[in-house]
């Protein structure tokens, strides 16, 4: 789990088909982090948003990739029909599940972009759909393979309810945290080790911990340059060229090489 650096800018919308209103946060002061399956490095801050039964609910919900991969041995090992069919239902168990079930989460109990209160029903619906991906997050490798077969893992992330255009191209080591989370169009190019990560937490003006979850967005025929950090928000235009190494603070709009802050709108 690794902080982000202080960034500047305002927060403004979130997607492009839905308008939202974000309240305005001092991102010059505020303290982000995008949260990974390490864990979260301001643990007495994190734990100050969350009271004692929220903090066992969370706890519960983390024992699900381990029930997952536990599940996933069991119908392999046993021998309750031929391996092949056991094989197969393992590999629907592993792949097909997860998505599967964040879909239908979100069908359930959708989810407003934006800026959600710690301990929320929204929050632990998203924590909830985040914990369907840690193994993936985990042992990325089960990811490289579906891009070993062009196509395949747009197609899967397609499953999570991602916006996937055509002929994209995944480069090796990148890694998506939200994959409910994203509208890529079509031809799109991701250079080695992008991130995607559409959520980010970080203090508002109160200094109360949120969470900011917002769709990350790339434009028709645009290169994301290698070893990049696309975080909440962020959109890069159409037929943008971005460099490596581009770190892109929530709510940036990248085009013609440079960051524009988008607007803020109202609902």
């Amino acid at each position: 789990m690794a902080a982000g650096p202080a960034w500047k800018g305002k927060a403004g919308l979130t997607s492009s088909n839905a308008k939202l209103r974000v309240p305005r946060t001092n991102m010059e002061t505020a303290q982000t982090t995008v949260l990974s399956p390490g864990g979260i490095t301001r643990r007495q801050d994190f734990a100050a948003a969350l009271s004692p039964p929220k903090r066992l609910l969370m706890l519960l919900i983390n024992y699900w990739p381990l029930i997952h991969l536990i599940s996933i041995g069991l119908v392999v090992a046993l021998p309750w029909t031929w391996w092949r069919w056991r094989i197969l239902a393992g590999l629907a168990l592993l792949y097909l599940l997860p998505p599967l079930a964040a879909r239908l989460l979100r069908r359930i109990s959708p989810i407003r972009e934006g800026r959600i209160s710690m301990g929320s029903r929204p929050y632990f619906i998203w924590w909830m759909m985040f914990n369907l991906q840690v193994v993936f997050c985990r042992l990325p490798m089960l990811e490289e393979l579906l891009r070993m077969v062009p196509g395949l893992y747009s197609f899967w992330l397609r499953l999570w309810g991602a916006h996937i255009g055509r002929l994209t191209y995944w480069s090796a080591g990148l890694r998506i945290l939200d994959r409910p989370f994203l509208r890529i169009g079509d031809d799109v190019v991701f250079g080695a080790a992008v991130r995607l990560n559409p959520h980010v937490l970080a203090k508002n003006d109160q200094g109360q911990l949120e969470l900011i979850l917002a769709t990350v967005a790339v434009g028709d025929r645009a290169i994301v340059g290698g070893y990049s950090l696309l975080t909440a928000g962020t959109e890069i235009a159409a037929d943008e060229c971005t460099r490596a190494l581009l770190i892109s603070p929530p709510f940036g709009r990248w085009q013609q090489g440079a960051r524009i802050n988008k607007s803020e709108r109202s609902p």
